[in-house]
């Protein structure tokens, strides 16, 4: 086949021939295969997996793909044409059909193992086989590795069907799930927080499969029907999707010694994250222990950005453990995260993530994280008692760095040249007293108000003041005239605009997702691609319509509600 030079080229891709020419394999040619694992990808049976970084995976396509969705800003990002999705060629491969693709890529695509922590705490056990060695993208398949602008991305497929690690499970992911994941990669990504990226959505005309879900209003903390649902794929990007688990699982083979080359695969993965996530950081002509002290200072820098990031937008990730925890210091893996409505430091999406993992824990869950991730790296320094040393310090000083981005994160979103601690411990009390809707109480106080009066769109009723509405609007005006008193040097106009750079106007609540998952489900996709348009400009002014649909309080008939205020699980 002759190949067109970039000059023949259209400005946007519209060729998946020309997709497979940017194809790149690093992980698969640079790292070790699983040495029990089959050539040709037919391993779709649950086993252990004792060493290798990846095992070869054919992905199992759903019946009868449809076209829902695709990622309308990264599509322009990569120089996709956007007709491209529609393609038989780009509908085949990233519905999970690798068959026919063209070189250089490759008919197989591949899967990986991790390690768990819980809140820094190993195991081992939960694995059906009892030693951790059946940990890993149980559904999750890569297919493809591509260098596009200079810049490397991996399009890994959700529910592609099983792999050694799937523990049991059928391997597929529901259309529910996956549109969830897809509108929250994009909705993160118009935000400003680190995310892996969506680029398409397909779901299955014919293939079904039963999860367990709530029935219509159930207020049970578990599902408690058995519902049949669609099949869909999901293709998210990211520069590579290595967990800080991932490491995790290597670090802990090379520290019993589990076999010869356990202490070879640690030190691969590590530099190879370091040349997929940290080149640009990171001078590659440093020795491996320089190049570790530097890895765990930046991901530092990274991870507590990012945690103060979510709580900035109202995020919680519901399930922080070290497997869902991407060491590029992005958000990785969508499943029981929630954006919160009403303002609570505990709130907490999933109903197994107790209070571990809840809103304005998730900086202590973040530590963990970081120590687990330190821990991957000191069987490779134990014979330089210097560079060790500086690990250690670097993890000594996670908590302080923390707490420096938290208080300029509060600072930037309160309008603040410095944090002022008496002043949000006050607003915090206030917050969870009256109760207020995190998402438009930030919005209205960014339009710098004269008074409380837009504050109150953002109240809840069941205020703790009970019938005492005076004492609330008395403890919010002395609040605010101390907030104004702070903030008066600088022009009303310019304080808004700042403020309204840091705070979103529109929230992906999951009461907003719900309708348009079951409406996808019947075939109607018009909901979705609503939500998809508005909450990609989270920070605009958008139409009179839009803001009366979608900058609203949560119904009161909608809390505790399961599947919308909270779930056990995410498939």
């Amino acid at each position: 086949m002759l190949k067109r030079s970039p000059q023949e080229r259209s400005p946007f891709i519209s060729n998946f021939d020309d997709v497979a020419e940017l194809a790149d394999f690093s992980l698969m040619d640079t790292l070790n295969c699983d040495p029990e694992a089959k050539a040709n990808g037919a391993d779709h049976e649950p086993r252990q997996v004792f060493s290798g970084h990846y095992v070869p995976v054919n992905p199992t396509p759903i019946e009868n793909p449809e076209y829902i969705a695709h990622g309308q800003t990264l599509f322009r990002e990569l120089g996709f044409a956007d007709n491209m999705v529609q393609s038989d060629d780009f509908v085949r491969v990233f519905s999970g059909d690798l068959s026919q693709v063209p070189q250089p890529m490759r008919r197989v695509g591949w899967a990986c193992g991790y390690a768990l922590s819980i809140f820094g705490t190993e195991y081992s056990q939960q694995c059906p086989f009892q030693t951790g060695n059946g940990y890993g993208d149980g559904r999750a398949i890569s297919v493809l590795e591509a260098v596009i602008n200079g810049q490397r991305w991996e399009m890994q497929l959700k529910g592609a069907g099983r792999t050694p690690y799937c523990r049991g499970g059928d391997g597929r992911a529901v259309l529910r799930s996956s549109v969830r994941e897809f509108l929250a990669q994009e909705h993160m990504h118009a935000l400003g927080v680190p995310t892996s990226r969506s680029l398409s959505l397909y779901v299955s005309k014919t293939e079904k499969v039963r999860r367990p879900w709530y029935s219509e209003a159930s207020r049970s903390m578990n599902p408690d029907v058995l519902i049949s649902e669609p099949v869909a794929i999901s293709t998210r990007v990211a520069p590579s999707f290595i967990r800080v688990g991932q490491l995790e699982l290597f670090s802990r083979r090379a520290r019993k010694n589990e076999h010869p080359q356990a202490m070879e695969e640690l030190e691969k993965i590590v530099l190879h994250l370091i040349d997929r996530e940290y080149s640009d950081v990171i001078d590659q002509t440093l020795i491996t222990a320089e190049k570790l002290v530097l890895l765990a200072r930046e991901f530092r820098g990274r991870l507590t950005s990012l945690v103060a990031n979510w709580v900035r937008v109202g995020y919680c990730q519901g399930n922080f453990n070290s497997d869902n925890c991407a060491a590029g210091g992005f958000t990785l893996d969508y499943g029981p995260f929630g954006f919160c409505d009403v303002f609570n430091p505990q709130y907490q999406p999933w109903t197994g993530g107790g209070h571990h993992y809840s809103f304005l824990n998730q900086p202590a869950a973040a530590e963990r994280n970081f120590h687990t991730f330190c821990s991957t790296l000191r069987p490779l320094l134990t014979a330089d008692p210097e560079h060790l040393q500086q690990l250690e310090e670097i993890q000594s000083g996670f908590s302080r760095v923390m707490i420096e981005q938290m208080e300029q994160m509060w600072a930037t979103k309160l309008g603040l040249a410095t944090f002022d601690a008496a002043l949000f411990s006050e607003l915090e009390s206030l917050m969870v007293n009256t109760p207020v809707d995190y998402t438009i109480f930030f919005r209205e106080l960014s339009g710098v108000p004269d008074d409380i009066t837009p504050l109150k769109k953002s109240f809840y009723t069941g205020s703790r003041y009970g019938a005492n509405p005076e004492a609330m609007d008395a403890a919010w005006s002395e609040w605010f005239t101390k907030w104004k008193s702070l903030t008066a040097l600088q022009s009303r106009e310019e304080l808004s605009r700042q403020m309204k750079l840091v705070n979103p106007k529109y929230s992906l609540r999951e009461w907003f997702v719900v309708p348009a998952y079951q409406q996808a489900a019947a075939g109607d996709y018009s909901l979705l691609r609503e939500l998809q348009e508005v909450f990609t400009q989270p920070y605009a002014e958008q139409s009179k319509d839009v803001e009366e649909k979608y900058y609203r309080l949560k119904p009161l008939e909608l809390f505790g509600v399961g599947g919308s205020s909270h779930y056990s699980c995410s498939s």
